[in-house]
């Protein structure tokens, strides 16, 4: 079960739980638990990210798939349709505010812009855990049952 933040984690932040999220994160996983329980790598086995939160709960965050190839003309109005598929699948980024319920045990991105343009003026919950100076969410399940998890780590 994913848990919320303590109750002195919000009270050390003078009661903005956003606040005790500042700073800058680095992607640890990001992963995919499948409907029979195993799991899988939804941007590669070593994807790269970053996530940065302001204490106003001002956030930017991004996560590549570490297999990226590049361009084979090195030219991006000249790619093929698969490269602009992979290039397209293989990145996840937006940027908003965040907010944090500690009882709820909740993030909610309020998304401003968007990789994937349908997300960009919606919201989107995620159930969240944080342990020491490690942060995972769980993005609700997909048509197909999968549920993607993503983890971070506090890197300041």
């Amino acid at each position: 079960m994913i848990a919320a933040l303590p109750s002195s984690h919000v009270q050390a932040a003078g009661g903005d739980a956003a606040a005790t999220l500042a700073g800058t994160w680095t992607l640890v996983a990001a992963d995919v638990l499948h409907g029979d329980g195993s799991r899988g790598h939804d941007y590669g086995p070593s994807p790269r990210g970053m996530l940065f939160i302001d204490a106003d709960g001002r956030y930017s965050l991004q996560i590549f798939d570490s297999e990226r190839r590049p361009f084979a003309t090195g030219d991006k109005l000249k790619a093929t349709e698969a490269e602009y598929r992979a290039a397209v699948l293989g990145v996840s980024s937006h940027f908003g505010k965040l907010d944090v319920d500690p009882v709820k045990g909740t993030l909610d991105f309020h998304i401003s812009k968007a990789s994937f343009p349908n997300w960009e003026g919606t919201e989107q919950v995620r159930l969240y855990e944080l342990k020491a100076n490690e942060l995972s969410y769980r993005v609700p399940p997909r048509s197909n049952g999968d549920t993607p998890i993503s983890v971070w780590r506090r890197v300041d």
